[in-house]
């Protein structure tokens, strides 16, 4: 009798059934339907996009008065597998109103390849982080050093400014200074040898001192906003973390509210992307900032709808470690937040981020190895 299974993806499918290999690379293109949200596009632009989508055996979806020309500009949906992506690109190329960019746009995020995941561990010397057992000396910053890179952590991010909801910017000298025993211990071990270094800071002069440190990341949590931090990473080869925020950490959770989530993040990323770039930094990871400036419907949209900005081909970091969303969805103690956190980051996994920034890395690491266990499984063992 005949069995129907159905296959969340055929990848692994298709290669099990010995297909031809040139046969396997054109069946692989067309397994998957991708969608695209497509915004403000002219009339004649979205007619010309829905005919060109229908003519490959795909689709645009518009509003029902489209078609009467009621409006100047239109959103639409876009749906084609990658096999009818590149007939549907090379049409679009030599289209007028706006498709060409369109088209870029398009081909940025399906040719985007999503690095191996990451773990990114959190250090904090500071008196007054949101989740105390975070909060470290500089003795114990320096077990907990040791600790994450025996347990096999890829990136570790220290930080010594708080930036929790409420919390005030911290001074400059303050800042340097409980961070100064713990760069002497990292320069006399060597340990910038051993593991990626990331700093979590705003502040220039920290993040050009921990750059001369052997830090290899600069995780800015107001995305490169000040001119000065982009003259801080000037000449250096380092890899920068634009992440988004809403206001300031003392106020941002006061009235979150946006007109448009996703395009107002999406301005701010492609803003600050170009800034870098005029700088000569290519190496940049986005960070949406979970909890930063945005509701809990914000978050989960974001961590749900995360794969939309990939088409800026740069790896994205989610960092939900803990935060209070999981305590808006279920009741608990930060102390107790361990399992949501697992939850939202392998979520985050599905979604297209590459690195998880989080407080309790053993635990992380095991998480991945299985996720990624379940990712790899070959269809010819069972």
């Amino acid at each position: 009798m005949a069995f129907v299974q159905y296959l969340e993806d055929s990848k692994l499918a298709l290669e099990a059934l010995n297909c031809d290999s040139v046969g396997y690379e054109i069946l692989r293109n067309k397994d998957r339907v991708f969608n695209f949200l497509i915004k403000d596009l002219k009339v004649p632009a979205a007619q010309i996009l829905k005919q060109e989508a229908l003519a490959i055996g795909a689709d645009f979806a518009l509003p029902r008065d489209a078609i009467l020309y009621v409006r100047e500009f239109y959103d639409g949906i876009l749906m084609l597998t990658r096999a009818q992506s590149k007939a549907l690109l090379k049409k679009l190329k030599m289209q007028p109103f706006g498709l060409k960019k369109v088209a870029q746009d398009l081909e940025s995020h399906l040719q985007f390849q999503c690095i191996t995941p990451k773990i990114m561990g959190i250090i904090n010397i500071t008196p007054d982080s949101f989740y105390a057992n975070s909060r470290k000396s500089c003795k114990e910053a320096e077990s907990s050093l040791i600790a994450m890179i025996e347990e096999g952590v890829d990136i570790i991010d220290i930080g010594a400014a708080s930036t929790r909801p409420g919390s005030a910017w911290v001074s400059e000298e303050e800042e340097h200074l409980r961070l100064k025993e713990i760069l002497e211990f990292i320069k006399c071990e060597k340990l910038n040898e051993r593991v990626i270094l990331s700093i979590d800071t705003y502040t220039p002069s920290v993040a050009r001192k921990c750059l001369d440190y052997g830090f290899g990341i600069i995780n800015d949590i107001t995305g490169f906003s000040n001119a000065k931090m982009l003259e801080a990473v000037k000449g250096y080869d380092c890899t920068c973390v634009v992440m988004h925020m809403q206001g300031n950490p003392k106020e941002m959770q006061n009235y979150p509210n946006y007109r448009d989530l996703f395009l107002e993040i999406d301005r701010f990323f492609a803003q600050r992307i170009a800034e870098l770039n005029m700088q000569n930094i290519s190496k940049i990871i986005l960070d949406v900032g979970i909890g930063f400036g945005k509701t809990l419907e914000h978050n989960c949209a974001l961590i749900q709808h995360l794969g939309h900005f990939l088409h800026f081909g740069y790896p994205l970091l989610v960092g939900a470690s803990r935060k209070s969303m999981i305590d808006r969805i279920t009741p608990c103690d930060v102390k107790e937040r361990l399992p949501g956190t697992l939850a939202i980051h392998l979520e985050s996994l599905n979604h297209g981020a590459s690195i998880i920034r989080c407080h309790d890395v053993a635990e992380h690491l095991q998480a991945l190895k299985v996720w990624q266990a379940i990712q790899n499984v070959s269809l010819q063992t069972l």
